[in-house]
């Protein structure tokens, strides 16, 4: 069933991991997607060149947030769908935290999605619909040491999310965070190798003694189960869920 027949979308570090994985989502559910990334993303018959675009993007730029917002009201005239999902990973005590690494972390997860959503509102309102979805994270809601700028960027997204929410509501628009635990992705497997290094201890022990030791389903979670979640918030069914954060933690806050 194509449930976001004719719905337009843009998503955010679409080259690979969730932001991949939800664009292939809503392709194969009717909508038509703009993918932005630094990189362009392989190939698929799952991202049909009449369906999935890609446009070159840093969001930590303003211009770059704005081109791609410019961009599908270019090729489509509207943006019914805003999915921030692009991120980095640093792993690093406070007091050795490289300075730029952090100030560029906190633009591309917090300013960088602040931007997109302050361009993408005025086609939504326009339409009295949208869809906003913060790929946020467990580390929106709880910290973990050693991850100072992606805990305080994620926290940050949690409270423009309920803000965002509380200014749209009435226009037609939904805005919610999605919050997984740990998902098999490009950027969990260096955090991988990251935190063996910074806690001096094999790879393998990294995900059973630091990763999965809170939660109570002892696996990584797969970006096509994130994906399923967004779609669902993009969805008529989902119209009454605004300014939340989806957990989808394995159970590691039910402690």
């Amino acid at each position: 069933m194509l449930e976001l027949d004719g719905k337009c979308a843009v998503v955010t570090g679409a080259a690979s991991g969730i932001g991949r994985a939800v664009a292939e989502d809503l392709v194969a559910r009717g909508a038509r997607v703009l993918m932005a990334d630094l990189r362009e993303p392989e190939p698929s018959p799952a991202l049909p060149a009449q369906r999935a675009l890609f446009q070159r993007a840093d969001i930590s730029s303003r211009e770059d947030c704005r081109a791609l917002v410019e961009r599908a009201k270019s090729e489509w005239g509207r943006l019914d769908i805003l999915v921030n999902n692009a991120g980095l990973q640093h792993v690093s005590p406070v007091e050795e935290f490289p300075e730029d690494t952090w100030e560029q972390m906190v633009r591309v997860m917090l300013v960088g999605p602040f931007l997109l959503t302050r361009y993408a509102l005025p086609l939504m309102y326009a339409r009295r619909w949208g869809r906003i979805i913060n790929v946020s994270s467990l580390h929106g809601l709880v910290a973990s040491p050693f991850k100072s700028a992606y805990v305080s960027a994620k926290h940050g997204l949690m409270g423009l999310t309920k803000t965002v929410a509380l200014e749209a509501g009435d226009k037609g628009v939904t805005v919610n965070a999605v919050c997984p635990s740990y998902v098999r992705t490009p950027l969990v497997e260096k955090q991988i190798a990251e935190q063996a290094r910074t806690h001096g201890i094999p790879e393998a022990e990294v995900v059973e003694r630091i990763m999965l030791a809170p939660a109570a389903v002892k696996r990584l979670l797969e970006p096509s189960e994130v994906a399923a979640y967004v779609a669902f918030l993009c969805s008529e069914a989902a119209g009454g869920i605004t300014g939340a954060a989806q957990v989808m933690d394995c159970g590691w806050t039910a402690r």
